[in-house]
């Protein structure tokens, strides 16, 4: 084998550093190579949604089926035992956002569970990716198949209980938000649990717990169970959707329910990119 001088080929001499453009010496650079500037949250976010919206792809028709069904089967067990008024509302609005609870706890906390233990995780890790866009691009991709589900269990639920359909625009607001805040603890469940099993487990019982604290109403529960409701972050979700039920809504208490749930949002998503830094340096 000949080895032939790059200044012999024909097109490939190379002018000195100092000569071509943007590229500096270490005279005028100080002798640091100047980095390139880091991935913005909002343009990851989109990349990372549409590579995990064509792989959820295939289990869109499940999500949409059994989230839905779930919902409206709880409330056709409580019509049984509620009649309307505010019990009515509570129910409604709880199955409503239960579909958004089985994606963002139970789905993404099996999600990461199984990333994690894969060693999935090493290949966001790899990228120049925020953890937050990670964490709320694979939220979102799951997410968006469960929309439809969550409007036709809206109507259902209305047209069940006998309740006005005019207000169910705010969904526009509390699905996002209520998802954010719920999937943070879900991505944070998968992150954080030492096996697969121990994620499916802790997204199972948050789950559990968004269908008993969130769905049956809140007057028939004791003291102490009322104060753990008041923990989950979907409840206040539940009741800024429960509240435009009304004749006349309180918009001012619709707008606090949700500015708790976007700060709740905030917090569960800092702590899914914290856990996302601590699972991927493992």
């Amino acid at each position: 084998m000949s080895v032939v001088p790059a200044e012999m080929l024909a097109g490939s001499v190379l002018p000195p550093a100092e000569h071509v453009e943007g590229l500096e010496g270490p005279e005028s650079a100080g002798g640091a190579a100047e980095l390139g500037p880091r991935a913005r949250l909002w343009p990851s976010l989109a990349a990372v949604y549409r590579a995990q919206l064509s792989r959820a792809r295939v289990a869109r028709i499940p999500l949409l089926f059994v989230a839905t069904f779930q919902s409206i089967g709880i409330m056709i067990m409580m019509r049984g035992v509620v009649d309307g008024g505010a019990e009515a509302r509570a129910v409604v609005a709880g199955s409503t956002v239960l579909v958004v609870a089985f994606v963002a706890l139970n789905l993404l906390a099996q999600y990461f569970g199984q990333l994690r233990a894969s060693g999935g995780l090493d290949h966001y890790a790899t990228l120049p990716v925020p953890p937050a866009a990670v964490v709320l691009g694979a939220a979102a991709a799951y997410a968006s198949f469960t929309v439809p589900g969550t409007v036709v269990t809206a109507v259902f639920g209305c047209l069940l209980f006998g309740l006005p359909l005019a207000h169910l625009w705010v969904l526009a607001a509390v699905v996002p938000l209520a998802g954010v805040a719920l999937a943070g603890l879900g991505a944070a469940f998968g992150l954080l649990a030492p096996r697969p099993e121990l994620a499916t487990l802790l997204g199972q019982l948050g789950m559990s717990a968004a269908l008993l604290l969130g769905v049956l109403p809140a007057d028939r529960m004791p003291a102490v169970v009322r104060y753990a409701r008041d923990l989950l972050p979907s409840t206040y979700g539940v009741e800024a959707f429960a509240r435009t039920f009304g004749a006349h809504p309180d918009w001012m208490a619709v707008l606090g329910d949700l500015a708790v749930c976007a700060g709740v949002g905030v917090a569960s998503l800092a702590l899914a990119a914290w856990a996302y830094r601590r699972a991927a340096v493992r």
